[in-house]
């Protein structure tokens, strides 16, 4: 089965977010963003072939939810920064998971 389409779609959200390393309004914007492409993306596969892609499902956008979570609690600008970058971390993580599944299942 070919997921070139949705491969393109998750690479190009990688290098969106590439650039974004400090926590202010518009860089949330990009990450919050991102994570619903990416859902959307992996639920696009999930549908597709279920036996590869349901733990991607589950557990990188329970990984990245997770994060997110962290991230709105945070109460000062330091937890806040690292939280942010921890959230940025778990979408890279998920994208890239996600890629290489895509490639290896040619």
């Amino acid at each position: 089965m070919g997921y070139a389409k949705e491969r393109g779609k998750l690479e190009k959200l990688l290098t969106k977010i590439a650039a974004v390393n400090t926590y202010d309004e518009k860089n949330l914007a990009i990450l919050i963003d991102s994570h619903e492409k990416y859902s959307h993306t992996v639920r696009i596969l999930k549908n597709k072939d279920a036996d590869i892609f349901m733990g991607l499902y589950t557990n990188e956008l329970q990984a990245i939810k997770n994060s997110r979570i962290a991230l709105k609690e945070s109460d000062s600008e330091e937890s806040r920064q690292l939280s942010f970058n921890a959230y940025k971390a778990a979408i890279v993580t998920a994208l890239e998971n996600t890629i290489n599944t895509t490639l290896e299942t040619l």
